[in-house]
């Protein structure tokens, strides 16, 4: 397998930068999950390049951190936020797998999606704006391993053994291509990686860092578990919704244990 296909599959499915996905096949889609969380360091690191700008402007915390938020969202055209409402709502109408899994192919937004978006939005907002509060490498680093643990969330929801919910879909394509073991060690290596960042604020840092990491991995993989038992598997809204509970969690996690 050709590393640079991997790349080209993680960056053209999951981000919006012009990157063409040359093969669709199901070792391109291995390859391509493994390096998911290369394209969350990149968007991470364009949030935090966004985050930045305004700060040398004379910008405060809060609007920084708006900025910073809004740059993931921008550079995925929304379909995580999007995902997250979706499965929201799914979730939220209690009905059987299937009605549930039309009600989140609909293209509106129902009452459970909009409250999710508006919630974890202003969480991901203050979390950041109170990193920044304390300096704008805080808020970097922050936007930075948010991003990471975003998508290493979708490499472990690729692992054998979870089954789509769908037959069509990026739920599908990418269902099941990861060996355990792999998905294991590449989330390992991430967190490791995401705590030598830390180092930058003193070995409580590294510890933070990896914690923040686990802890947004955890809570994706708890919703990830309830998706696949109300719904049968997972879909690419499932996907979404890991991203966006995955980033919110680790952001807040590097909040409270910072005081």
């Amino acid at each position: 397998m050709i590393p640079l296909d991997g790349i080209r599959f993680a960056f053209g499915t999951l981000t919006v930068l012009p990157v063409r996905v040359t093969r669709w096949d199901r070792a391109a889609a291995r390859a391509g999950m493994l390096c998911a969380p290369l394209a969350g360091l990149v968007v991470g690191l364009f949030a935090a390049g966004a985050g930045g700008l305004l700060t040398l402007l004379g910008s405060g915390p809060l609007l920084a951190a708006a900025a910073t938020v809004a740059v993931p969202a921008a550079l995925t055209r929304g379909l995580h936020l999007d995902g997250l409402a979706d499965t929201a709502d799914g979730l939220g109408s209690a009905k059987p797998a299937e009605d549930a899994l039309r009600i989140m192919k609909q293209s509106d937004i129902g009452p459970f999606g909009v409250i999710t978006l508006l919630f974890v939005l202003l969480a991901q907002v203050a979390a950041v704006a109170e990193l920044y509060a304390e300096g704008w490498t805080y808020g970097a680093v922050g936007a930075a391993v948010s991003g990471v643990t975003a998508r290493l969330a979708l490499t472990l929801a690729s692992r054998t053994g979870i089954p789509a919910a769908r037959p069509e879909g990026l739920g599908a394509a990418v269902a099941q291509v990861v060996p355990v073991r792999t998905g294991l060690a590449v989330a390992a290596l991430v967190t490791a990686v995401c705590a030598a960042a830390g180092t930058l604020f003193g070995g409580f840092g590294a510890m933070h860092n990896a914690l923040a990491v686990l802890a947004g991995l955890g809570a994706a993989q708890l919703l990830l578990r309830h998706c696949v038992r109300r719904f049968g598997g997972v879909t690419g809204d499932v996907f979404g919704a890991l991203a966006e509970t995955a980033a919110t969690v680790c952001l807040v996690a590097l909040v409270l244990g910072r005081a």
